[in-house]
């Protein structure tokens, strides 16, 4: 049974992830972004930026993890097995760059229940470790109600 008492809640921030260089490296490639400023430093630092850049997305490396834990905590009782993805939305403060220390919050924005599916929509307010917005993110997921399954 899912828990509404998450709904307006926001949970504990994240530990501090540090951007890697590599890692945005890694994940440019991945996703075929060839922008000189998300592989080179001296390219980066040319375009007035402290290091590497990283593609917008590159978020979902480390919100995903943190909106993981929380959707497999028995206590907020979400189907993880038989969850799909509804929609994202990543809206950026500043662009994330290598060396980069991340904290997550999340934030349980709103969960319903229609045509016996939980809709769930997430927000992660990603600051730096000054405090400093650097994105918001939302995610909307979709599982069946406990009703739909039976």
């Amino acid at each position: 049974m899912l828990d509404a008492s998450y709904v307006g809640r926001a949970l504990p921030p994240t530990a501090p992830y540090r951007v890697g260089r590599e890692k945005i490296r890694e994940f440019a490639l991945a996703i075929g972004e060839g922008a000189s400023v998300c592989r080179d430093v001296g390219a980066a630092r040319a375009a007035g930026h402290p290091d590497v850049v990283a593609p917008p997305t590159f978020a979902v490396t480390f919100t995903m993890p943190a909106i993981e834990a929380f959707l497999r905590d028995p206590a907020f009782g979400w189907d993880y097995l038989r969850m799909v993805h509804g929609d994202q939305s990543i809206t950026l403060h500043r662009p994330i760059h290598g060396g980069d220390d991340l904290v997550t919050t999340i934030h349980v924005d709103d969960l319903k229940t229609r045509g016996g599916s939980h809709m769930l929509t997430l927000r992660c307010e990603v600051a730096d470790t000054a405090g400093e917005p650097v994105a918001t993110t939302r995610l909307l997921l979709v599982t069946a109600a406990e009703e739909a399954r039976a």
